[in-house]
């Protein structure tokens, strides 16, 4: 991950939730910004999701989720990269996500949560974020 031009981010969208704008909109954003951004399209599972993630040798994976089960299907995300050693892809999300459920998300390992509202922009900001680390170490 040396910089924005050489990131690839999955962008998908989990389980039966069928309103994809909002997932639409960041990836397109990301695109314009220089990010390289695999869609997965609607209904993927967490395993679908995983292996796309490691056969496109992505540096994230972004979850849209809407319909309230993001505490199962992040923490399935996760545990299916532990699993195959692919811990190192980063793992961050927006939707529908009430305030009292993003702490123990970030516990278990989201690296960032984004409820309604927030900009493309403050979105594009935070995947820099994930050049800068890498540049560090």
């Amino acid at each position: 991950m040396a910089d924005r031009h050489h990131l690839r981010v999955v962008v998908a969208k989990p389980g039966l939730d069928g309103h994809d704008r909002g997932a639409k909109v960041v990836a397109r954003a990301l695109r314009d910004a220089g990010v390289e951004v695999v869609y997965t399209g609607l209904h993927q599972t967490p395993e679908q999701i995983v292996e796309a993630a490691i056969q496109e040798d992505a540096d994230a994976i972004g979850l849209s989720i809407l319909s309230g089960a993001h505490m199962t299907l992040f923490a399935r995300v996760l545990e299916l990269l532990s699993e195959r050693d692919a811990s190192d892809i980063v793992v961050f999300g927006g939707g529908i996500i009430p305030d009292a459920d993003i702490p123990p998300l970030e516990e278990m390992g989201v690296a960032k949560v984004f409820t309604p509202g927030a900009s493309t922009h403050d979105i594009i900001a935070w995947v820099d974020t994930l050049s800068d680390r890498a540049q560090a170490s």
